[in-house]
C-alpha cells in the first residue's frame, strides 16, 4: 500500500511540474503576441503620424505661397491663409442634474428609513421611497435654480 501511495504521490508531482512548464510556455506565447499587437500599434501609428506631418509641410508651404490648398489638391488663389487656429472651448460634461441626483439619493435614503421605521418592512420602504425621491427632487431642483441664477448673473 505504501508503494502505491508513494507512486501516486510522485506521479502526480511530475504531470504538476509538467503543467507549470506548459503554463509557462503559454505565458511566453501570450507575451509575445500582445508585444507583437502592440508594435503593430504602433508602426500604423508612425505611418499616421508621418502623413500628418507631410499635410502640415504642404500646408505650411502653399501659405507662404499665399494659397490655399483644397482637399482635391489643386491650389486656389486666395487672401493669404492665417495660421491661428482658434481651440474650441471644451465641452461640458453632460451628467445628471442636481434634481435627479436629489431624487435618486432621497429614494435610497427614505427605503431605509422607511424600512427600519414601520414594522411592515416593504410598506414602510415604499412609502419612504416615495417622499425621499420627491423631496430630494425639490431640493436638488432648488440647488439646480440657484446655479443658473448665478451663471445669469455673471
Amino acid at each position: 500500500m505504501k508503494q502505491l501511495l508513494a507512486a501516486v504521490a510522485t506521479s502526480v508531482v511530475l504531470f504538476a511540474c509538467q503543467s507549470r512548464a506548459d503554463n509557462a510556455a503559454a505565458i511566453q506565447s501570450a507575451r509575445k503576441a500582445a508585444i507583437d499587437s502592440m508594435n503593430t500599434v504602433n508602426q500604423v501609428n508612425i505611418a499616421r503620424q508621418h502623413v500628418i506631418d507631410s499635410m502640415k509641410a504642404v500646408n505650411a508651404k502653399a501659405s507662404r505661397a499665399g494659397r490655399n490648398v483644397s482637399s482635391g489638391g489643386n491650389d486656389v488663389a486666395a487672401a493669404p491663409v492665417n495660421n491661428t487656429t482658434a481651440t474650441p472651448a471644451p465641452a461640458k460634461k453632460k451628467g445628471w442634474s442636481h434634481t435627479a441626483k436629489g431624487a435618486v439619493v432621497g429614494a435610497g435614503a427614505g427605503a431605509i428609513t422607511g424600512a427600519i421605521v414601520n414594522k411592515d418592512r416593504l410598506k414602510g420602504a415604499a412609502i419612504g421611497t416615495i417622499i425621499g425621491a420627491g423631496v430630494g427632487a425639490g431640493t436638488g431642483a432648488i440647488v439646480d435654480h440657484q446655479k443658473k441664477k448665478k451663471q445669469s448673473a455673471q
